[in-house]
């Protein structure tokens, strides 16, 4: 069981940006440690990149490798090797596709959200969610969907419950609100959800409506997420089929933010956007 105070997915990523600043300190490249340790050179860049458990022996033989004679330095980067394998919240839950962005999300200070087909996770209420999920999965079993369900309505603790909520920006195309996921009282339901959420001081709200025309999101749904940590890097999350991409590069982070930018400046208001939504919620009222 995991202490509430540690999540292990941030540790991973600190102790690894830890271990690429040593090892660049010494001048040392990747595929040369790996040589020294007799490992693999992928093991070492999965070990930096925070997406591999570390061990607390991994930790001493590259503080060898690199150097480091402290020993309050090497104990202290062992802790963090130990606190790297506990398990989230999430692991509750069984095994979690994106369970490495679960664990940034629940860190994160800040989340900007571009969603181009559905309503935004931690902004759906459980009966679309559910839907999203049969919709979204049809071959999966009750279990397995009942299992995502639960997930993503706990991930929905940082906006409503958090002492420190999760400030949250969400761009929503006009596609997300119009498309009729269940039925249309579901749909009415959802949209007056989003105008509640609106209220929320840490929650803005832009639709991005069809006459916006060409924009720099028509690549698909993407988040950036920043950490209350400076040492923290952000990382662009891009949602794939079988797969997910995490972008930590600050050259890869800033590209993405000038397209949220630009996405901001072309949908409505957050003002504009409540009285769009409202257009549309009373049609479903019919």
């Amino acid at each position: 069981m995991a202490s509430p105070n540690i999540n292990p997915t941030v540790r991973r990523r600190r102790l690894g940006q830890e271990l690429r600043r040593l090892r660049e300190t010494k001048g040392l490249t990747a595929e040369g440690v790996a040589e020294q340790l007799l490992v693999s050179q992928s093991k070492i860049s999965r070990l930096e990149n925070g997406r591999r458990s570390i061990s607390p022996r991994d930790v001493r033989d590259l503080c060898g490798v690199y150097g480091v004679e402290d020993p309050r330095v090497v104990e202290s980067l062992m802790q963090m090797a130990k606190d790297s394998r506990q398990q989230g919240w999430w692991h509750a839950f069984g095994d979690i596709p994106y369970s490495v962005y679960i664990g940034l999300e629940t860190d994160a200070e800040s989340l900007r959200v571009y969603e181009p087909q559905v309503i935004p996770g931690l902004l759906q209420t459980p009966q679309y969610v559910e839907a999203v999920i049969c919709g979204a999965l049809p071959e999966s079993t009750p279990e397995e969907r009942a299992k995502r369900v639960g997930v993503r309505l706990r991930r929905q603790d940082r906006i409503a419950t958090a002492a420190v909520p999760l400030r949250l920006w969400a761009v929503i195309d006009e596609s997300a609100l119009r498309r009729v996921v269940g039925d249309r009282h579901l749909m009415l339901a959802q949209l007056e959800h989003l105008q509640e959420l609106a209220k929320l001081p840490h929650v803005t709200i832009q639709v991005l409506p069809f006459d916006a025309g060409a924009h720099t999101g028509l690549s698909g749904h993407y988040a950036i997420l920043e950490f209350p940590e400076t040492t923290d890097s952000s990382v662009v999350y891009i949602e794939g089929v079988t797969s997910d991409l995490y972008l930590e590069k600050t050259a890869d982070v800033q590209k993405y933010t000038v397209m949220y930018e630009h996405l901001r400046a072309k949908a409505l208001s957050a003002e504009l956007s409540m009285e769009f939504i409202d257009g549309i919620a009373k049609k479903y009222a019919e």
